[in-house]
């Protein structure tokens, strides 16, 4: 019997059950739909520190920071679908997704010093990343700045950056509950990388050599 496909989201609010969180949970529920199982972290509730700079891990690979992440990182390794959800504050992401971000520097340090780290094609390709994100204000480019940070937190952590989440101009809406759409694109996203991965599975059995 196949495992079912691993689906972790992270929330990267300050604010607990805001309209960043529910859209994330939107996506969870659909995830669950179609068979995920499904974890969802809290940063603002884990002990954790942000990234000192020492540069240790170039030399070892392994960050002299034990805090609560350590432990996330085993889980976003393990994860099949990795679902990280930021709101935007000041035009940028929040400095608790930035600290889980700029933690993320010995990987980056066993991929491109130590070399000791190498993501297979056909892995990243069986690894989807989402990002999720809100904002107050109308601005199509609101979203913009937050961007490069998801690609290389993505690009790092061996996961295929598969597609954007988001809804601005909630300010406007009265918050996400307001929004016409954003709740129900968020299920059907959740529901449909499953469906994705479930079916890339599939035709992985039936195209491997029989023995």
């Amino acid at each position: 019997m196949r495992d079912p496909i691993k689906v972790l989201g992270i929330s990267g609010s300050p604010r607990r059950h805001g309209n960043t969180e529910t859209l994330l949970d939107a996506v969870l529920d659909g995830a669950a739909k179609a068979g995920g199982s499904i974890e969802k972290v809290i940063l603002r509730s884990l002990d954790y520190t942000s990234c000192r700079g020492c540069n240790a891990c170039h030399k070892t690979g392994v960050c002299v920071i034990r805090d609560n992440l350590t432990p996330l990182f085993d889980k976003i390794a393990d994860a099949d679908v990795l679902v990280l959800a930021s709101p935007i504050y000041s035009m940028g992401i929040t400095a608790e997704t930035k600290g889980l971000i700029d933690r993320t520097q010995f990987l980056w340090a066993r991929k491109f010093i130590l070399k000791n780290l190498y993501y297979p094609d056909d892995r990243i390709r069986r690894r989807k990343g989402i990002f999720v994100s809100t904002a107050g204000l109308g601005w199509e480019n609101v979203f913009d700045a937050a961007f490069p940070a998801i690609t290389a937190f993505f690009n790092t952590t061996g996961f295929d950056y598969w597609d954007n989440i988001i809804a601005n101009d909630l300010d406007r809406y009265g918050g996400i509950e307001g929004h016409p759409t954003a709740l129900m694109e968020a299920r059907e996203k959740g529901q449909r990388v499953v469906e994705l991965l479930l079916k890339m599975g599939e035709e992985s059995e039936l195209s491997a050599p029989k023995t």
